[in-house]
């Protein structure tokens, strides 16, 4: 039997494995097919750098998040792996100078989409190779159940068969029992082994306020940054809040870093850097923050608006505390963001036609949109609420099925092929639209009980039965 310990000591700068690191490794030796749930800060890549530099063959790791893979591939090859990724954001010239060293076997380790697996010459580059181990990140994905259900995600099941069915390790860091056994089924592992790291954070204290408006908001923020000094995050869902809380923030003197979308990408790596490297930050974001961050000391987290899943919510407090000591956080529940929740549900699934009309005006009035941007899409479309966030959600489909491409024009987007009627039928809104209003319901009716501990009522959730109580939460010490 192999010695992984020792295998890991001669290449990496580890003395010991984490968790059950181990025991999936020796499963992924074995070349058995595996879905392993490990939480937020468990060392889920270790899983699949440690094959891709220690064995021979190709690791492929498919994930969702084209932002964390740069970065993914950064840490890959500070551990000595060659490893690269292929995504819409990098140049025609770099992705075939890339896919040609890929078929060459040049790396051992490469990131890419699903939707890479549309692109024939990808498909002749990969075929060249030996797979050693196929990595579906972010399982949850896979799943019309899950909390962040990606259509193109269903399908690789599909790409696992082109690729010859290699040994495939899927990982989470949440899923339901019924998005566990949906993932399995997808995969076409429905035999595969099941690996759950547990999901118990016992140093955190869940705690929920019941509050109205922004000012009364601001005032706890305030107040519970006062008690607890230390590294901090405040996740907010909506851009117009965040930057409510922050100018609030500065009046008061509150010194604090910010991160969301709309900030030029030059300062959201500085802002970034700065949460990673100074001593005790209060970072003021949305929930695309903590992806990938590595700061184990978080004392403080506030959800100044309430998430649209128990998934969503588990993650992102899942970033405290995982250093394993006290960590405290704190959901500002205001009815009136649930309203928000469900608009935002409603607009993440455009009508086809609408779709359709968007394409046409970034293909037709090019100079308009590039002048205009989204401002200019939402004028011709004829709705001028600024909270209705349709076009964006039509532009983010239409690159992920391929018909736009990240592009540096002012509009940051170029036509490449418009959308067909196969790829409106594989969306399946109605269901998917159903499934996350049942999320959201969850999230409001675990929000506002106020009989059972909060921690062991998401255990249950998770399929996980826990009967002591955390002691630590609201409900708990009241």
């Amino acid at each position: 039997m192999t010695d992984l310990l020792q295998l890991l000591k001669a290449n990496f700068p580890f003395t010991s494995f984490r968790g059950e690191q181990e025991q999936v490794l020796h499963k992924v030796w074995a070349n058995q097919n595996l879905l392993a749930l490990m939480p937020t800060g468990m060392g889920k890549s270790l899983c699949f750098q440690f094959p891709a530099k220690t064995r021979e063959g190709l690791v492929v790791v498919i994930s969702p998040l084209i932002a964390l893979m740069q970065d993914q591939v950064f840490k890959a090859q500070e551990l000595g792996i060659s490893a690269t990724f292929l995504s819409s954001t990098l140049s025609r010239d770099e992705r075939e100078s890339r896919q040609n060293r890929l078929a060459k076997g040049d790396f051992k380790l490469i990131y890419v989409t699903p939707e890479r697996f549309r692109k024939p010459e990808f498909l002749q580059a990969i075929e060249k190779r030996a797979i050693q181990l196929l990595a579906v990140d972010e399982a949850h994905c896979i799943s019309q159940w899950g909390h962040d259900f990606r259509p193109d995600y269903s399908r690789v099941g599909e790409f696992r068969a082109l690729l010859g069915n290699p040994p495939t390790l899927a990982l989470t860091a949440t899923a339901t029992p019924e998005v566990q056994k949906d993932i399995l089924k997808k995969l076409n592992m429905e035999d595969a082994l099941i690996i759950s790291a547990g999901i118990e954070r016992p140093n955190l204290a869940l705690n929920v306020h019941d509050i109205y408006g922004i000012d009364e908001k601001i005032r706890a923020i305030v107040g519970l940054r006062h008690l607890t000094p230390g590294t901090a995050i405040i996740y907010c869902s909506l851009i117009q809040t965040l930057k409510k809380v922050s100018s609030a923030l500065n009046r008061l003197g509150m010194a604090h870093l910010v991160y969301h979308g709309d900030l030029p990408p030059q300062d959201r790596k500085r802002n970034q850097k700065a949460f990673q490297t100074e001593e005790a930050p209060l970072m003021i974001a949305t929930p695309a923050f903590g992806l990938g961050i590595d700061k184990s000391n978080v004392r403080l987290l506030i959800h100044a608006e309430t998430p649209n899943s128990l998934e969503s919510y588990f993650q992102e407090v899942g970033r405290a505390g995982r250093d394993g000591a006290e960590s405290s956080c704190h959901l500002l529940y205001d009815q009136d963001d649930v309203s928000i929740q469900m608009e935002f549900l409603k607009w993440s699934h455009p009508e086809p036609d609408f779709i359709r009309k968007i394409y046409q005006l970034i293909e037709d009035k090019r100079m308009q949109v590039d002048q205009g941007g989204f401002d200019f899409l939402r004028e011709q479309m004829n709705f001028r609420n600024r909270r209705d966030f349709r076009s964006e959600a039509a532009v983010s489909i239409l690159e992920r099925w391929g018909c736009l491409q990240k592009s540096d024009d002012p509009f940051p987007f170029a036509c490449v092929q418009a959308p067909t009627d196969e790829q409106f039928l594989a969306e399946n809104d109605e269901a998917i639209l159903r499934a996350q209003n049942t999320k959201l319901l969850q999230m409001v009716q675990w929000a506002n009980q106020d009989s059972e501990c909060r921690m062991n009522r998401i255990y249950a959730y998770f399929g996980h039965e826990h009967t002591e109580p955390c002691g630590k939460c609201d409900i708990c010490k009241r």
